[in-house]
């Protein structure tokens, strides 16, 4: 062993021989010889590569070669732009407003940095682009690199990570030199809160050393003109605060989800290749996707695609049509089974409750109509005589009156998104989960908006505050924590926050005052001509012989309409029984009779008393 020992050492003191001769020029050849300590070599996996660090990661597209440099390397593949695959600012839609400033902040110091000087201005170094996934961020980032003509390097943010010390930032600075080389030049990273994330939160050090060298790579490249930094996420909170300040990301750009007008201008882009039928109406389209990001639409869209062709060619082997089109019944049917992206983690519907399907109960659907849609629909009446819309809204009143129908019906005919949560399914048994699980539904309110959050059995989520004493004090930290999100809302913002509870004497009184939950209605057991309009809406449809509906809500009193509606389908349901156990075939046949409404009638009265 120490034979082999020996001539390890005479062979490392050769190389070192050879080396030496061949810098004072006795041997003349192309080979060079590297001897790195033994500390650095890896105990296992493969040697880290130490040249072109950086370029051999992201995707990268460069118009023009490096200039030459003194050292002999290989020249760098010049990928060429794909023209049937260039992506234009004009086939991005809903995003006008945030185009236009992106090209004022990056156009001008890539093409005309001369302007900036005579107005004593420096150029962008950094752009932060913010906003849920499907909005388009990348596809703004690629539009513009193309538009303008410049360089592009794109990366995500794992990419630059390794397994070995120094080689993340090695690659990091690999990049921003091939961007300095390339100049002018976009650096896009996707991603770029896993990248550099808030170091006070992470525990590696390698996180730690990437987000300091990513600061000092934007501070130092800060003085080489032509580079720009565009940085994309959907977790802005989660980045370090380092770097969201001027001089490195100068400025934060939200990508909002697109209304109705940027949802057409969407659709209209996308279906500019269709084949669409004349009875595709992409006004009401737009308007039925509420929340429905760029993404989502697309979806939609290929949805309804292969909806069409698998109605118009059932089977692959057939011949394709002369004629083929997609009809508006493709397009309702993809907008039933796409989600919004957005609201994916969350319960979410889109509900359709019209003001007609609520029997009864007048005077509240009268002040939700003036108070709520309102202010979502005609926003332009408000702006005009400074009205301002509540807030929140409490529904309160026994079980069964129909509060949480009501909720659905102010989110439906608004036109809004629906998120409808229970107060204990807020709550867990990890200190600070609950009040971070309320920050969160009003963070994808906010991002889905317009949006109704409602909240049943609200009681259990804000009550009054002292009356808990052996919850170590999370019922506090809860009822504070939504309190100042309702604070929180903007007057005149698009999101409505609806409680429902039973008990409002058992609420913090801090939640009924104005500002917060501004209208107080109680939903109470309907009258006698509530409960007739009551029947009348739920029996509308159903085969019904001799059955006297004045009859039933005479006798009715003291139910509410969970009642009722549950004695229409007992009856429904006794009928049926009745026919099948007649012998009978034919559907057309079967009739709810008053006997069916009497029986059910019966069970329902035991069933309350003994209970």
């Amino acid at each position: 062993m120490s034979e082999l020992f020996k001539g390890f050492e005479q062979l490392i003191e050769l190389v070192k021989t050879l080396e030496s001769k061949i810098e004072n020029g006795e041997i003349k050849t192309d080979v060079q010889f590297s001897s790195r300590p033994l500390s650095s070599i890896p105990r296992t996996g493969n040697i880290p590569r130490t040249a072109n660090m950086g370029n051999d990661i992201g995707n990268s597209r460069i118009r023009t070669p490096s200039p030459a440099t003194s050292e002999v390397t290989a020249p760098e593949p010049i990928v060429p732009p794909d023209p049937s695959s260039a992506i234009a600012l004009k086939d991005i839609g809903g995003l006008s407003e945030v185009l236009k400033e992106l090209k004022e902040l990056i156009a001008i110091p890539l093409k005309r940095p001369d302007l900036l000087s005579k107005f004593g201005l420096e150029p962008t170094h950094g752009v932060l682009l913010v906003g849920p996934p499907g909005t388009g961020k990348t596809l703004t980032a690629r539009a513009l690199a193309e538009e303008l003509g410049v360089n592009y390097i794109a990366i995500v943010g794992p990419e630059v990570i390794s397994k070995y010390y120094g080689e993340a930032e090695q690659r990091l600075r690999g990049i921003f030199e091939k961007a300095a080389k390339n100049a002018p030049c976009i650096i896009f990273i996707d991603e770029i809160d896993s990248l550099a994330p808030d170091r006070s939160a992470v525990e590696g050090e390698v996180e730690k050393r990437l987000v300091g060298q990513l600061l000092g790579l934007m501070d130092g490249f800060s003085h080489t003109s032509g580079v720009i930094v565009l940085g994309a996420t959907n977790r802005p909170d989660h980045i370090d605060p380092a770097l969201r300040r001027p001089g490195r990301f100068d400025r934060e750009i939200q990508f909002r989800i697109p209304d109705i007008k940027g949802r057409k201008e969407i659709l209209e882009i996308l279906t500019r290749a269709m084949p669409l039928d004349e009875t595709v109406d992409l006004d009401l389209i737009a308007d039925r996707s509420v929340g429905f990001v760029g993404a989502d639409l697309k979806a939609v869209c290929q949805k309804a695609a292969y909806s069409a062709l698998r109605r118009q060619v059932p089977n692959l082997d057939l011949p394709i049509p002369e004629i083929i089109a997609v009809n508006q019944t493709d397009f309702l049917q993809g907008l039933k089974e796409i989600k919004p992206s957005v609201l994916r983690s969350v319960e979410v519907e889109i509900p359709h409750v019209a003001w007609e399907d609520i029997g009864g109960l007048e005077a509240i659907k009268h002040t939700l109509r003036e108070s709520v849609e309102g202010a979502l629909l005609y926003p332009e009446l408000y702006l005009q005589t400074k009205a301002i819309a509540p807030k929140g809204i409490l529904l309160w009143g026994p079980p069964g009156t129909g509060k949480t129908l009501l909720a659905k019906a102010v989110a439906s005919q608004a036109r809004a998104n629906f998120i409808g949560v229970n107060g204990p399914e807020l709550l867990t048994r990890w200190v600070g989960a609950s009040e971070q699980a309320i920050r969160e539904l009003f963070v994808k309110a906010r991002q889905a908006d317009p949006c109704v959050i409602f909240i049943d059995e609200i009681d259990t989520l804000a009550p009054a505050r002292g009356t808990h004493s052996g919850d170590s004090g999370v019922s506090n930290r809860v009822v504070g924590q939504l309190l100042t999100e309702l604070d929180g809302l903007e007057v005149g913002a698009t999101i409505l926050v609806i409680g429902a509870t039973n008990r409002p004497d058992a609420l913090d009184p801090a939640l009924l005052r104005a500002g917060r939950l501004d209208l107080q209605l109680k939903v109470d057991l309907p009258d006698l001509a509530s409960r007739l309009e009551i029947l009348q809406v739920y029996t509308e449809g159903r085969p019904l012989l001799d059955v006297d509906l004045p009859y039933w809500a005479e006798i009715t009193e003291g139910w509410n309409g969970a009642d009722l509606v549950l004695l229409c389908n007992q009856a429904a349901v006794e009928a049926i029984r009745r026919f099948r156990g007649q012998g009978e075939t034919d559907p057309a046949t079967i009739r709810i009779t008053a006997d069916d409404f009497q029986h059910s009638h019966q069970v329902l009265v035991q069933q309350r008393v003994t209970t």
